[in-house]
């Protein structure tokens, strides 16, 4: 008896993304790689789960990126100070060199002094592991000093990427701007990507002529892939694998999360499973699949829910309802959701883009989360 094949699911959510399984982006990956081979410094803005980070591998694994730099990745949207940032990109560094051989290993530890005072060893790779904690790291300005150092001797041109790189406004210290730029101006060696999610901050980061970075990296958008194209690439993947499923679905996926890559792929992973070989995925299997997505979620919403203050939770409501809300300040506003007073939304809206959950973007507040939105709104 044969055994049956196994399909693999090609709706992939998490790790690296195949280059066969990577939806369109062939203009801004094109854009990205022309930036970076001629020497520039990128800005990499967009909305929170649309693909920057997928975007940045799948350049990454580019022959005139893989064969040409030492590429770096870190993420500092949970880090709150200086001291943090530093032992991410530390981390980030060392542990990347130490995965390219014992010269590159002896670099990261001959260089990274205050950072490489507990170097441990994995067990089962026999590589170097970065040993100390956070608050090991005493003089987070000396300690960059030395990453950096670090990376202008690796022999090979370097490639940081920084994701949420606007975190750095709500540090604590003063001048951290101008300190990182101070640093980054002089290397000759090194190219960054500055990758976020909060435009607006990012622009006047990059664009405000009294700031630091200003004019420092080109800047480049990333949004939503559009409709059209979304739709080529589920419809292809679900029939070379046996399957098919209606134009209504898919259109009902993509408008449900305005676009949204993470949560399209999300769905899509769960009604392709959920689709027989030779059966229709139909737009109730994916309204089930959405319905069933909102109420796994129900503990994790509430718990952010209970952290909130009343008018906190009736501003994040409102804006929730109007899907775009523009001037929540405004008299109109407040009296259509009942809110408290204008100062009492101005200082909520602070709070809940501060914890991430509402975002900005062309005169708009947004719920950041389009899944959280949905189980605002039922």
């Amino acid at each position: 008896m044969q055994a049956k094949r196994l399909i693999m699911n090609p709706f992939i959510t998490t790790g690296k993304i195949p280059a066969e399984l990577f939806c369109d982006r062939k203009e801004e990956s094109k854009r990205l790689l022309q930036s970076l081979t001629n020497g520039a410094n990128v800005v990499l803005m967009a909305p929170r789960r649309v693909g920057k980070t997928q975007l940045m591998y799948y350049c990454f694994d580019k022959h005139t990126v893989s064969d040409n730099y030492i590429t770096f990745f870190l993420d500092i949207l949970k880090t709150s100070t200086l001291q943090e940032f530093t032992y991410e990109l530390g981390k980030a560094v060392f542990n990347t060199l130490a995965s390219r051989g014992q010269k590159m290993q002896k670099l990261a530890i001959a260089t990274m002094r205050s950072l490489t005072g507990n170097i441990g060893f994995d067990p089962v790779t026999a590589l170097p592991t970065f040993g100390i904690a956070i608050g090991d790291i005493q003089n987070p300005t000396y300690s960059l000093e030395e990453i950096f150092r670090t990376l202008e001797s690796a022999g090979k041109k370097c490639l940081v990427a920084i994701d949420e790189f606007q975190q750095i406004t709500n540090y604590p210290e003063k001048n951290i701007e101008a300190e990182l730029r101070s640093h980054i101006q002089k290397l000759t060696n090194t190219q960054f990507i500055f990758s976020g999610s909060e435009r607006h901050l990012l622009e006047e980061m990059f664009l405000d002529s009294a700031r630091p970075f200003y004019n420092s990296a080109d800047i480049q958008s990333l949004d939503v892939i559009e409709e059209e194209k979304y739709a080529e690439f589920v419809l292809h993947h679900f029939l070379s694998n046996g399957k098919r499923i209606s134009d209504d679905a898919i259109s009902h996926v993509y408008q449900t999360f305005d676009g949204n890559t993470y949560y399209n792929q999300k769905t899509m992973r769960e009604a392709f499973a959920e689709t027989a070989s030779d059966a229709l995925c139909t737009k109730e299997t994916t309204e089930q699949v959405i319905s069933q997505m909102v109420r796994e979620a129900n503990r994790h919403y509430s718990e952010i829910m209970a952290r909130l203050t009343l008018p906190q939770k009736e501003l994040l409501y409102a804006i929730a309802k109007e899907h775009w809300a523009r001037q929540i300040t405004s008299g109109a506003f407040i009296r259509r959701h009942s809110l408290k007073s204008a100062s009492s939304v101005q200082s909520s809206i602070k709070k809940l883009q501060e914890f991430g959950l509402v975002s900005f973007d062309s005169g708009s507040y947004y719920i950041a989360d389009q899944l959280m939105r949905l189980w605002l709104i039922i």
